[in-house]
């Protein structure tokens, strides 16, 4: 029935968030993590809270970003999730609005098909505070989304979509099924299956695959 899955990564594939793990290593963690929150619960728009939060990480060594990055926790199941949705024949992306950095690793731990992300600007190999990519905007999601479908030939009916935050609406109104995992109140609105518990398995239960 279903041909793709398209995760988010930031508190749903990976348990917290990338730039918050970065803010921890300039004690900005706190101030980060209040404006992410306002961006995911649909008080903040995408971009500028994204613009924002980024040029709080002006100086920061691109090597330390790499390190921090490269050990991120896991959501439980995330992995073995993937695998068993693999099996059954669906393609597994995922879109970040977070960085190349993270994603890069996780698409090959995870085993992922594919990923779709930003990037943190550098110069001399420091972090500049700029910020561009594929996944800046509120709706950047749903068009990456609608893009993907038309390549690969697969209709909203035979697609699965998984996230956490408000940033995540424009894909839930691409695919057929509409997974808020551990999400904020916006997203469970607009969802067809809601997830409480912080175990990707729990997917393959609620979709019965």
């Amino acid at each position: 029935m279903y041909k793709l899955a398209v995760f988010d990564f930031d508190s749903t594939l990976m348990d917290g968030e990338t730039i918050e793990f970065i803010a921890d290593e300039i004690g900005l963690r706190k101030e980060i993590a209040t404006i992410t929150q306002k961006a995911m619960e649909g008080d903040m728009d995408f971009f500028e809270s994204l613009t924002l939060r980024v040029s709080y990480l002006k100086g920061i060594p691109e090597s330390k970003v790499d390190t921090i990055c490269k050990n991120l926790p896991y959501v439980q199941g995330a992995k073995e999730t993937i695998q068993e949705l693999q099996k059954a024949g669906i393609k597994v992306v995922c879109f970040s609005g977070g960085f190349k950095n993270a994603l890069i690793p996780a698409q090959e731990y995870l085993g992922l098909n594919g990923a779709f992300y930003n990037i943190l600007h550098s110069k001399n190999s420091v972090l500049t505070g700029f910020v561009g990519g594929e996944m800046m905007f509120n709706d950047s999601k749903g068009i990456m989304l609608q893009k993907l479908q038309t390549i690969l030939q697969i209709s909203p009916k035979e697609t699965i979509a998984i996230g956490d935050g408000a940033n995540d609406i424009s894909m839930f109104h691409h695919a057929q099924e509409r997974i808020a995992f551990c999400a904020k109140p916006i997203l469970k609105q607009a969802s067809t299956i809601s997830i409480e518990e912080k175990n990707l398995i729990k997917i393959l239960d609620a979709i019965k695959l």
